[in-house]
């Protein structure tokens, strides 16, 4: 019998190009910053469980800046990000409250975590179907589709976020985690329009005061950050009808025969 010939392994055409590896490499300290969520989650350090998912957050918005930067995007870069995504900002996030209060409900606990786990993924799916279409009427209009998943993990885990504040052992209840939890996952997948930070454009008037409450907000932050982050997490949530009613009257002005708006520079992140 004759020996197979066996051929040697051939690099792929054009392989990763070394730009690529900065943002690369931030979307993987992200990734682990995730996982180390999980691992602080499972020793019972709460605070620096729910922080190792904020940074995850911060890198993940810093990534898709240095790709800019670099002009290294790709389409292994966007693959990795939603890799990063899904479980830096769904199976942390679920594992975590699941941890800390879900598992008190063995079944239910365990289905409102997994809902948060794999609607983030859907989500994140139906992106990564979408990147490269051009009629998204959101994204068109300086809109998202549904709540991103950073800030899907960031409202998730706002009952965290008070509890660290006022101690109160009602924000611990799974009775009210879990309905909270799968409510933040279905705002994940809805096709309710959010606002978008690329989108938003400074008046030339304000800029300074735009600074200044920058550096207030920071200052907040570091001297307080439970209190600031539930704020932030309460804010946003304040903020979804009137993004929905200003995509609405976007809408409605382009169906009057109005100029379409430019579509604004959106980063390669979910």
């Amino acid at each position: 019998m004759r020996r197979p010939v066996r051929r040697p392994l051939r690099r792929p055409p054009g392989g990763l190009p070394l730009r690529a590896v900065a943002p690369n490499a931030v979307t993987a300290l992200a990734l682990c910053s995730g996982l180390s969520g999980i691992r602080f989650a499972i020793s019972g350090h709460w605070e620096l469980a729910v922080t190792m998912v904020l940074l995850a957050g911060v890198l993940d918005g810093l990534d898709g800046r240095v790709a800019r930067m670099l002009h290294g995007e790709s389409r292994f870069g966007a693959e990795l990000d939603s890799l990063s995504d899904a479980i830096s900002f769904g199976v942390s996030p679920a594992l975590i409250l699941y941890l800390w209060s879900l598992h008190a409900l063995p079944r239910f606990g365990w289905m409102a975590a997994l809902v948060l786990a794999v609607f983030c993924a859907l989500r994140l799916a139906r992106f990564n179907a979408n990147i490269d279409a051009d009629d998204q009427p959101h994204k068109s209009a300086g809109f998202l589709t549904g709540v991103p998943a950073p800030a899907g993990a960031g409202l998730a885990m706002l009952p965290l976020f008070l509890w660290f504040v006022t101690d109160e052992p009602l924000l611990r209840d799974p009775r009210l985690v879990a309905p909270w939890t799968v409510g933040i996952a279905l705002l994940m997948v809805s096709s309710l329009a959010t606002f978008s930070w690329s989108s938003l454009r400074l008046r030339p008037n304000i800029r300074f005061e735009a600074i200044a409450v920058v550096v207030a907000v920071g200052a907040a932050a570091v001297s307080a950050p439970w209190q600031t982050a539930a704020a932030a997490g309460i804010a946003y949530l304040l903020a979804m009808p009137f993004s929905v009613a200003s995509y609405t009257r976007v809408r409605r002005l382009r169906a009057g025969g109005a100029a379409p708006l430019p579509a604004p520079p959106t980063p390669p992140s979910a």
